[in-house]
């Protein structure tokens, strides 16, 4: 039965171009959203400047329009919601969850243990009552020693704990910059959003997403993780490793590429189809249960 009120969303970083990797994330969140009679919004995710490349985000919206993806509401761009951040780190503060710390990555190196996660924070400031209007701290959410499960529609049931795998998590960062688990956190429910699509690589924070959910109170989606897209290095494609963007020329045979790779098998027949018609037969074919239950695809 097709979910009714179905809201999902596509959520780049203007950190680089967009690249194949990307678009194959972009494909699945948006056959899953049409597929099921749903909405599909389109979220820039750029709150960390450093990290931006000038004209990316307009890259990535023509490359977006070129594939023919439609979305149903203008770009939400997280740099004019920093109010909203804001608001809800100063009342987790006025609960006593969130606490400042004054830890740089020199002081733990001899502290931090590891876990499938990555790395434990010891609570080194957790008790310390810093200052947490002081921007040259981060801030960081209390965890509770519990177990967080979900349910993911391609990788199954996952269960992490927390506070003994990474410790209290940075949810604003030196300099007031809001962390990237808070502003999806807080955005998902701002726009929403009921179920999330993304790559595997994402798998293991979703725990995180949902424990902050959980104490902000709002709704937490479902959640539906694909493989990600490594080149012949067994890299993901980013632009830490030299990912190239996306080509635009040869249009179809990229998408059909990307529906391949999803494991949606694309008639031949379509190979010489413009792309609507290839979108047509995707959104009407679409199977969840045939996407990959592996970690990766190598980019053919």
């Amino acid at each position: 039965m097709k979910q009714q009120s179905y809201v999902g969303r596509f959520a780049p970083s203007p950190s680089g171009l967009l690249h194949y990797g990307s678009l194959v994330t972009a494909t699945a969140s948006y056959l899953q959203a049409k597929h099921n009679d749903g909405q599909w919004l389109l979220r820039i995710e750029d709150i960390d400047p450093p990290r931006e490349i000038s004209g990316a985000t307009d890259d990535i919206l023509f490359t977006l329009e070129r594939f023919e993806f439609e979305w149903d509401q203008a770009p939400l761009y997280q740099s004019t919601r920093l109010e909203q951040y804001r608001s809800v780190i100063n009342n987790l503060v006025r609960l006593d969850q969130v606490y400042a710390c004054s830890c740089s990555r020199k002081d733990l190196a001899n502290d931090i243990q590891k876990s499938e996660l990555g790395k434990r924070y010891p609570g080194t400031c957790a008790n310390k009552k810093l200052d947490t209007t002081d921007a040259s701290f981060n801030l960081r959410l209390r965890t509770e020693n519990k177990n967080i499960t979900f349910q993911d529609a391609t990788y199954g049931e996952i269960a992490h704990n927390l506070f003994k795998e990474i410790g209290d998590i940075i949810v604003y960062r030196k300099f007031d910059i809001p962390s990237y688990a808070l502003a999806v956190t807080v955005d998902d429910a701002y726009q929403g959003i009921t179920e999330v699509v993304r790559g595997f690589d994402l798998l293991a924070f979703t725990p995180v997403q949902i424990y902050l959910s959980q104490q902000i109170q709002l709704p937490i989606p479902r959640f539906l993780h694909i493989p990600i897209i490594v080149n012949e290095r067994g890299q993901k494609l980013s632009k830490q490793t030299g990912a190239a963007a996306v080509a635009i020329r040869n249009r179809s045979t990229v998408l059909i590429q990307a529906l391949n790779d999803l494991g949606q098998l694309v008639p031949k027949k379509l190979e010489s189809e413009p792309i609507k018609q290839i979108w047509s037969w995707a959104i009407k074919h679409w199977n969840v249960d045939n996407i990959p239950k592996t970690k990766q695809i190598y980019m053919s």
